[in-house]
């Protein structure tokens, strides 16, 4: 058979049910074997939108997500999705297509090194030599991609190569487990934690796997430790529980960091310094200790350099935790209790204000009123993700995405409509703002053309506004972020998608509640007031009192 066959044949015995992307001629091969296979062919409007696309297929299944480009210039647009994926911890896989490398046809023409520019941002990378190893490779690939901590892969597959005849030998699939502590390690870490006075519970982005948000929960029924969040690790535990403080959106200075600052030990659950940190340890006497959870050992940061690591499976080393481990009589949550009814009363000033236009607390607050706990919201980047991180309550995990490791603009749209193919039954909502929207907004024509139900919401100030909330914080004049942006309205109508330009709170209400009911993707052109950003994440927070 041709080479090209045998690699979808292998990316098929892997499972693969999309690929996203844009094919160039030098994939021709492998397009044609792909149209004679079981996989859908997904094509994008920009190989960005595709990565970003099979990336968020990989952290909502934790299976692989694959796509796929051309040479050159295409392959080079897929390094921004090649970052997201490695550091968010989202298992993809990158396929490109390159010259033959056997005899040139075309000197160097729009040959770069693709590989060499992918091993950096990947956590494998090499081009195809002989057709003959594709199905190693690519079970290699898929177990590196899924392995913890899961990332980004890439197979380069020159088009000679893919023309290949070889011979049909694909590795079967085998399930692995995952080694967890020993049970002197467990007894340590149980120690640690019966010690403190006032341990507290925090959940990251690592937490966020099968399994571990039932553990994670019974363990906090059981000892009735306090627990709060980072971004990323919002849902892993219902955060309407009595015992959940809030979310850490910022590194220091918000609400969460009264309790922080009160902890002893903080029992740290799948955070790593790729993920912003939720606050900064301090390398000093009697300063608060940590005690790091996860698939893999911490790496000393200045930020961070946990006292003991628990390392292997999480959800199994909760367990065995929860099982060994005895509530204390001097354990002193009182201060975090209180703390938690004072952070609702706190992040809930804002949700009736009918100003117009909309302070972001209360588009945040519409949102969540209107969606069910299984709906999701996907989030690009920008000033907003602040206060969805704060006042959006996640009662199931994986239903806010944000991303808090690499933070890119133009990831909310394309990570949306993989939300909503990958969940069908779930109502999807993509918040961007007017920026990160205009990064990747030809792709509502590949949303409209795969026949989605998706509500997008533009948070439209006519700027930059993260930045520019970012200069004002620093004492900088206002400079150089106002933009003027197209009707957007009539932007969406002109993809065949449904626009909408509210005038005030209850009207937007009205129109979420019509959009994410009805079929079709419907945009939303959402005037947003900022002008409270700064008083409170800079002035107000910065001068809170943690005496309760």
């Amino acid at each position: 058979m041709k080479a090209s066959d045998l690699f979808v044949k292998a990316l098929e015995n892997e499972g693969v049910e999309y690929i996203f992307g844009i094919p160039g001629e030098e994939n021709l091969d492998f397009l044609e074997s792909l149209r004679k296979s079981n996989i859908k062919l997904i094509l994008t409007r920009h190989e960005q939108g595709a990565g970003f696309m099979a990336a968020t297929y990989g952290r909502l299944t934790g299976k692989v997500g694959v796509c796929i480009s051309t040479l050159g210039p295409g392959a080079t647009n897929f390094a921004t999705a090649a970052a997201y994926a490695q550091l968010g911890g989202m298992p993809m896989m990158m396929i490109t297509g390159q010259k033959p490398i056997k005899k040139s046809k075309q000197g160097r023409f729009q040959i770069v090194d693709i590989v060499g520019m992918m091993k950096p941002m990947t956590k494998y990378a090499k081009q195809v030599v002989n057709g003959n190893n594709i199905p190693s490779m690519v079970r290699e690939a898929f177990k590196i991609a899924t392995t913890e901590r899961p990332g980004a892969v890439h197979i380069e597959l020159p088009e000679d190569i893919a023309e290949e005849e070889v011979e049909e030998n694909i590795y079967p699939v085998r399930p692995y487990k995952r080694p967890y502590a020993d049970k002197t390690a467990i007894l340590d870490a149980v120690k640690m934690i019966e010690k403190a006075e006032r341990p507290l519970l925090l959940i990251a982005a690592g937490a966020n796997r099968t399994r571990i948000g039932d553990a994670l929960t019974n363990f906090v029924n059981e000892t009735g430790i306090p627990f709060f969040s980072t971004q990323m690790g919002k849902g892993v535990i219902d955060e309407n529980h009595k015992l959940c403080l809030s979310t850490a959106a910022l590194s220091a200075d918000d609400f969460i960091h009264c309790a922080i600052e009160r902890a002893d030990l903080i029992i740290n659950v799948g955070h790593d310094v790729i993920e912003k940190p939720p606050f900064f340890m301090e390398n000093e006497e009697g300063s608060t200790k940590v005690l790091h959870v996860n698939f893999f050992p911490s790496e000393v940061d200045d930020t961070y350099f946990p006292q003991l690591d628990l390392i292997g499976d999480i959800a199994k080393n909760v367990e065995q935790m929860t099982n060994a481990i005895s509530k204390q009589e001097h354990w002193d949550f009182d201060y975090y209790i209180r703390l938690a009814d004072e952070i609702r009363t706190r992040l809930s000033k804002y949700f009736g204000d009918t100003r117009f236009p909309i302070l972001p607390q209360k588009a945040v607050r519409t949102i969540r009123q209107t969606l069910d706990d299984k709906d999701i919201v996907t989030l690009d980047n920008g000033v907003y993700k602040i206060w969805f991180a704060r006042n959006y309550r996640c009662a199931q995990p994986n239903t806010l995405l944000l991303d808090n490791a690499l933070a890119t603009m133009g990831a909310g749209l394309p990570s949306g409509m993989a939300a909503k193919m990958v969940n069908p039954d779930s109502k999807v909502v993509a918040v961007c703002g007017d920026g990160g929207f205009m990064m990747n907004s030809q792709e509502m024509e590949t949303a409209v053309r795969l026949g989605l139900d998706l509500t997008v919401i533009i948070l439209n100030d006519n700027a930059y506004g993260m930045i520019k909330w970012k200069q004002t914080g620093m004492g900088f004049d206002t400079y150089g972020l106002d933009l003027d942006n197209p009707d957007f309205v009539k932007y969406a109508e002109s993809y065949g998608a449904t626009g909408h330009r509210p005038q005030s709170c209850e009207e937007f209400e009205e129109t979420l509640e019509k959009c994410v009911n009805g079929k079709g993707v419907h945009l939303i052109d959402l005037a947003v007031d900022y002008s409270l950003n700064h008083s409170i994440l800079n002035e107000l927070l910065a001068k809170k009192e943690c005496l309760l």
